[in-house]
C-alpha cells in the first residue's frame, strides 16, 4: 500500500499469521524474535507478544524494581513505515507524558535501540474489555455504570486545560480494546495514546488558548486529529473536524453502548437503542442522547454524562438474574480436537451500500481485507454498517460455517450452520448471533448476503515465480474435511446448493469448468462445508471447511477433493471465488422490525428480585 493511502487508514488488527504467505510469514516470525531478543538484551524478562498492527507490535516483559517485579508494556515501530509514521511512537511518548490519572498507565521511558523506535509504559492489570466482552456477552447494567463512572472522571480530567499552553488533551481513540479491565477491583486503565493531540476547541467548541495570530494560521484552520477506529469515533472526528474533548465523548459513548450490547461497534444504536438493553432510564436515555444523528442533542447529552455520572453511579445496584438466551438461528456446539483461528468472508454486500462510494481499495484483492479495513463500510446506512460489524464479530469466536442471508419485502430469510468449538463460549456467541438477527431485520431493502467462517490454520498455500506460471500442488497436500460418526438426517428436497444463488457479481476470479464440474458432483454428496479460491500474483490460498454427513461416501468424497487440488493448475486470472453448502435447508424467517422495544433496569431492584425468587419457588 502506498504511504498516502496508509495515512487514510486506521487498522486496528492484522490479519491471521496463517494466511500469510511462507515469505511473509518467515519474515514476521524472524521480526518478532528480534524484538524479543533486543528486550531480553535490555534486562527484561517473560516476554510476550500481546498485539501487532500496521503501525507496529506491542509486547509485555517484567524486570526488578527493587526487588520487587513490575510489568511493562512495549511498543515497537515497524521499520519499514515511512520516517514520518515511525515518528509517530515518539509522538504518543510524548502525549502520554503530558496526562497523569490513577487510570492512565505512565510512560516509563521512550528509547531507540538499533534504529528501532521503543515505547515503554507500566502495564495495566487485566484483559481489555473486547476480550472480556466476547467472553461475557452483554455486561451487566451494574457494571456498565461503574465503568461509566470511571470513563467520565477521565474525560473531566482531560478535558481541564493542564497540558502546555493550558490545553485540553484528546486520547482520540477510546474503545473497549483500549480499556483494560482489572475484574477484582472492577477498575479500567485507558491505553493507547497513539491517536492522542491536544485540542484544538475545548468542549464549548471555542478556539483553546487562540491568540488573533494563531486564529490567522494554517493549524487552526485544519484539524490535527488523528483517525481512531471507525467502529467507535463520532462523524465529527471522521469527517476531519477541529479537534475537541467532544470527540472522547463519542468514543466513550460508542465503548459503553458497544459493552451494553455485546456488539464490537457504535453502529447498532438504531435498531437495537440504549433504552432497549436493561439499563436505567436515565442513563440509557443520555447514553441514547449521546448517539443522536443531531450534533446539539449529542453536546447536551454529553454535557449531562460529565455532569450527572458521579450521582448516578452511587444509585444502589444489584446483578439480576439473566434468563439465558435462545439462539434465534440454530447454534451448534462441540469441543475442538485443534486450534481455531477463523476469519471471515463476506461477499454480495454491495446492495448494502446507499451510494455508489468511491472504492478505495480496488487495486488490493484480498479474502480477509474487510477483517480490518473499515473503508468498506462507506456509504452505508448505521444499522447496514452494524450488520456487517455483526458478522464480523462472530469471526472473532472459535467458529466454523456459513451464513446466508436473503431480503425480501416481506421480511429476512436466514440459512446458517454455525459450529461453535468452545462450548464454553456458547452463551456470549448466542448472544452475537442474536444481535445479528436483531441489526438483519432492522434493514429494508432486497438482496442476499453471504458469509464463509473458516480455520486459517487449514488454509493451503501453493506458490508460483509469476502470473504467468501455473500454481502447482506438492504430493502431499490434502484438503481437510470431518467426518460424521453416523449419517445425519438425509431429506433430498431439503439439500442445499453450492449454486444456490448463482454467480458472485462481486467475485472476480472465474474458476475453470473441471472445477466447477467436481463441485457440482461433490453437491450430491450429503455434507456441510465451503471453499474459497484466492489467486494473487505469485501465491494461491486455498480456504476451506468440510463436514462429511454421509460416512459410506468417504472414498468418493476424498476423491473428488484430490481432484480438485490436482485441477488447481488450469486457474487463470487474479480474484476471489467461493462456494457455499448448508447441511439441509432450514431457512429461519423473520419479519421485519425497525427497532428492539424499551427495557430499563427495574426501579426497585430488591423488590424485582424478591418477586423473581417468589416466581421461581411456585414453578
Amino acid at each position: 500500500m502506498s504511504q498516502a493511502s496508509l495515512q487514510q487508514f486506521y487498522i486496528p488488527e492484522e490479519q491471521s499469521v496463517y494466511l500469510l504467505s511462507h515469505h511473509d510469514a518467515r519474515k514476521l516470525k524472524d521480526w518478532v524474535a528480534l524484538c524479543q531478543a533486543q528486550l531480553t538484551q535490555l534486562g527484561y524478562t517473560g516476554i510476550e507478544l500481546i498485539g501487532k498492527g500496521a503501525y507496529g507490535f506491542v509486547f509485555a516483559g517484567s524486570a526488578l524494581q527493587h526487588g520487587i517485579p513490575a510489568h511493562f508494556v512495549f511498543k515497537f515501530s515497524r521499520i519499514t513505515l515511512p520516517t514520518h509514521l515511525q515518528e509517530r511512537l515518539e509522538e504518543e511518548a510524548f502525549m502520554l507524558d503530558q496526562v497523569a490519572h490513577p487510570r492512565i498507565p505512565k510512560l516509563v521511558a521512550y528509547q531507540r535501540s538499533r534504529g528501532q523506535s521503543i515505547l515503554v509504559m507500566e502495564r495495566a492489570p487485566g484483559w481489555n474489555l473486547e476480550q472480556v466482552s466476547l467472553k461475557e456477552g452483554r455486561l451487566s447494567p451494574r457494571l456498565i455504570i461503574h465503568i461509566a463512572s470511571q470513563l467520565a472522571d477521565i474525560l473531566s480530567v482531560l478535558r481541564r486545560e493542564t497540558g502546555p499552553g493550558a490545553r485540553p488533551v484528546v486520547h482520540g481513540d477510546i474503545k473497549p480494546s483500549n480499556l483494560v479491565f482489572d475484574s477484582e477491583k472492577e477498575s479500567i486503565a485507558l491505553i493507547d495514546w497513539g491517536s492522542s493531540v491536544f485540542a484544538q476547541l475545548d468542549a464549548q467548541l471555542q478556539f483553546v488558548g487562540a491568540n488573533v495570530m494563531e486564529l490567522m494560521s494554517d493549524n487552526l484552520q485544519q484539524t490535527n486529529a488523528r483517525l481512531g477506529d471507525v467502529y467507535f469515533i463520532g462523524e465529527e472526528q471522521l469527517n476531519g473536524a477541529l479537534s475537541s474533548p467532544r470527540f472522547d465523548e463519542q468514543g466513550a459513548a460508542g465503548t459503553l453502548y458497544a459493552l451494553a450490547s455485546a456488539q464490537s461497534c457504535r453502529f447498532g444504536h438504531r435498531a437495537i437503542p440504549a433504552s432497549s438493553l436493561g439499563l436505567p432510564m436515565e442513563f440509557a436515555r443520555t447514553l441514547d442522547g449521546m448517539l443522536d444523528p443531531d450534533p446539539l442533542v449529542r453536546r447536551r447529552a454529553g454535557d449531562y454524562f460529565i455532569t450527572a455520572m458521579p450521582r448516578m453511579a452511587r444509585v444502589v445496584m444489584v446483578d439480576l438474574p439473566v434468563e439465558p438466551q435462545t439462539p434465534l438461528v440454530p447454534v451448534w456446539a462441540r469441543a475442538a480436537h485443534q486450534e481455531i483461528d477463523t476469519v471471515v468472508y463476506s461477499s454480495r454486500k454491495a446492495f448494502l451500500r446507499e451510494v455508489d462510494a468511491e472504492e478505495t481499495l480496488n487495486d488490493v484483492n484480498d479474502v480477509q481485507l474487510d477483517r480490518y479495513y473499515k473503508q468498506f463500510m462507506q456509504g452505508m446506512g448505521e444499522t447496514e454498517k452494524a450488520f456487517l460489524a455483526s458478522v464480523s464479530r462472530l469471526g472473532k469466536y472459535p467458529v466454523v460455517g456459513g451464513l446466508a442471508v436473503r431480503w425480501e419485502r416481506e421480511g429476512v430469510y436466514i440459512d446458517s450452520s454455525l459450529n461453535l468449538h468452545d462450548p464454553t463460549l456458547k452463551p456470549a456467541f448466542i448472544g452475537a448471533v442474536n444481535n445479528m438477527v436483531h441489526l438483519a431485520r432492522a434493514i429494508h431493502r432486497q438482496g442476499i448476503f453471504k458469509s464463509c467462517l473458516f480455520n486459517a490454520r487449514q488454509t493451503l498455500h501453493l506458490e508460483r515465480e509469476g502470473v504467468d506460471e501455473p500454481f502447482d500442488c506438492g504430493p502431499n497436500m490434502a484438503i481437510a474435511y470431518e467426518l460424521s460418526a453416523v449419517p445425519e438426517m438425509e431429506d433430498r428436497t431439503r439439500q442445499h446448493s453450492y449454486f444456490e444463488d448463482g454467480p458472485d457479481p462481486e467475485e472476480l476470479l472465474v474458476l475453470p469448468g473441471t472445477i466447477i464440474g467436481i463441485l457440482q458432483r461433490l453437491n450430491d454428496i450429503h455434507h456441510t462445508g465451503m471453499i474459497i479460491f484466492e489467486a494473487l500474483p505469485k501465491h494461491l490460498k486455498i480456504h476451506s471447511y468440510y463436514r462429511l454427513l454421509d460416512p459410506g461416501r468417504e472414498h468418493e468424497f476424498r476423491a473428488l477433493l484430490a481432484e480438485m487440488l490436482q485441477s488447481v493448475s488450469q486457474i487463470e486470472g487474479l480474484g476471489v471465488s467461493g462456494f457455499m453448502k448448508m447441511p439441509y435447508k432450514d431457512t429461519r424467517f423473520f419479519t421485519h422490525l425497525e427497532r428492539q422495544p424499551e427495557r430499563y433496569y427495574p426501579r426497585d431492584p430488591r423488590d424485582y428480585l424478591r418477586k423473581h425468587a417468589s416466581k421461581i419457588a411456585k414453578s
